[in-house]
């Protein structure tokens, strides 16, 4: 039986190699939540189908890869992170390729619900790895790091899939992944240490309560605005998957090795975090989803002017990140993540007042650059919260649990607003469409404000002195009840400081 814990393999592996692998990994699975959307007119004319079949390749996408999340976390921490990351790179890459050779709208489909599946396995994986590698008094820098890089992929995705899509094919979207997981097979085996969990068996009975749960809900919420709401198969899906959450939920308050220990929870600083991502995703996934096809199908840009036109919000980050890492260092992560919530709501917002058939350019600017500013604030520290919010040995989970949060925010965000979107307008004209697009980011800023709200219960930090350390303030009730494994960091870690030079923006 390995030891559990993390410990170093024959070949070992560096901080760096870590960083770069766990941060192009991550960046492939999470670029792929969007990097469709742009391409869905020349999808639809080449391989056809209606508006709700576009729809599902993304929702098919998003909806294995939230599902399944918390299971490729659990799989990682009994057989193997690196293993099972190596797997989950070898699926999502063979995935993309048969994306790419997709000859129907329906293949097209299948294969982006087999890439969710290997993004699944390897997302959660990223963190756990990364944190296996870096030292304690580095990890800040490397987690700024990983988080801007992901959060890029996640913005960027419809200004890489109209460009793809434009000047190239649409296929070249998912053939964009192939290299990249080819090259990163190999040192992924060759750099990267090997590291376990708990050694607690599998929890089959929490893993299949969370996973049908999830399905339920998230299949409910696509096919709502398609079936509707008063729907038989959409009031079946949305009841079982409300009904067997809460089975999960009692179930694992009682489980002796449950795959999501509830205790969790009690932590304000790991309860606040996942709501504000959930939130913020939900938010964000959902605008972004609608007003690149309001750029395109409204205002007449083509993919590649659509994305550049956005990147005042998805490339501000770039800019960003520094002064992001600064203020971290300086007042913790909390506070960060905190405005940078209430800037992104605050831009959408402004983006739903100006919003019109014929808006300039230059009106919507400030919103984008608002809610660009607001997102580097948001991504950097993140992860960081998370990872520190819980003991060394639960690291796999919570990042599993993170990201499965994440995930089913960005699904409910595309269904919610999505059915806001069809009940207010539609596609018939340039006005119609605009008479559902400006409830529905209105509600996509209101989403992004409660994160905010969120955001703020989690716990302050108070200095302890000497080179800017920080500690968090006394919570016995929010500490988890757990030891920490040999590894390097204590129980309930201090909260990793970003560095200023950290670069930057995807479930």
């Amino acid at each position: 039986m390995p030891q559990h814990g993390t410990r170093q393999s024959a070949r070992g592996g560096s901080a760096a190699w870590a960083l770069v692998i766990t941060s192009v990994a991550g960046f492939m699975a999470a670029l792929d939540n969007l990097v469709v959307t742009t391409a869905l007119p020349s999808i639809r004319e080449d391989l056809g189908g209606a508006l709700h079949d576009l729809e599902w390749t993304v929702s098919a996408y998003t909806l294995t890869f939230a599902v399944l999340l918390m299971f490729g976390a659990a799989l990682g921490d009994r057989f193997g992170r690196r293993r099972l990351f190596v797997v989950g790179i070898t699926v999502f890459t063979a995935a993309s390729a048969a994306a790419a050779m997709a000859p129907g709208i329906d293949s097209l489909i299948a294969a982006r619900a087999v890439q969710g599946v290997g993004a699944a396995i390897m997302m959660p994986l990223t963190l756990t790895l990364l944190t296996a590698a870096v030292p304690a008094e580095r990890r800040g820098m490397a987690y700024g790091i990983w988080g801007a890089v992901n959060g890029l992929a996640v913005a960027s995705g419809p200004l890489v899939g109209g460009s793809l899509t434009e000047h190239i094919s649409w296929q070249w979207i998912f053939w964009l992944n192939v290299p990249l997981g080819l090259a990163l097979l190999p040192l992924a085996r060759l750099r990267l240490a090997e590291s376990y969990g708990t050694g607690a068996p599998l929890d089959i009975p929490g893993t299949l309560l969370a996973s049908g749960g999830l399905f339920g809900v998230v299949y409910g919420l696509v096919r709502g605005p398609v079936d509707g709401w008063t729907g038989s198969v959409v009031l079946t899906a949305l009841f079982a998957g409300v009904a067997l959450l809460v089975g999960f939920v009692l179930y694992s308050t009682r489980a002796k090795n449950p795959m999501l220990p509830m205790r969790l929870f009690r932590s304000r600083a790991f309860a606040g975090v996942n709501a504000a991502s959930l939130l913020m995703f939900l938010g964000m996934f959902g605008s972004i989803f609608l007003l690149s096809q309001y750029m395109q199908g409204v205002l007449g840009y083509s993919p590649t002017e659509a994305g550049l036109r956005m990147l005042p919000w998805t490339g501000m980050p770039m800019l960003v990140a520094p002064i992001a890492g600064i203020l971290s260092d300086r007042i913790g992560g909390r506070p960060v993540v905190a405005a940078g919530l209430f800037l992104q709501a605050a831009g959408l917002g402004y983006l739903a007042s100006v919003i019109t058939a014929d808006a300039s350019y230059a009106i919507q600017l400030p919103g984008l650059i608002i809610s660009g500013v607001g997102m580097a604030l948001y991504f950097a520290p993140a992860s960081a919260l998370v990872m520190s919010s819980v003991a060394a040995k639960e690291q796999g989970i919570a990042s599993g649990a993170n990201n499965a949060l994440r995930e089913v925010g960005g699904a409910l965000g595309i269904a919610v607003m999505s059915s806001i979107f069809a009940a207010q307008g539609g596609y018939a004209s340039a006005q119609t469409f605009v008479d559902g697009l400006r409830p529905a980011v209105a509600v996509g800023a209101a989403m992004v404000a409660l994160g905010g709200v969120a955001a703020l219960a989690i716990p302050a930090r108070r200095r302890t002195g000497g080179q800017g350390t920080t500690a968090p303030k006394t919570d016995p009730a929010s500490e988890p009840a757990s030891e920490p494994v040999d590894e390097p960091a204590p129980e309930l870690a201090p909260e990793p400081a970003l560095a200023p030079t950290a670069p930057t923006p995807r479930h």
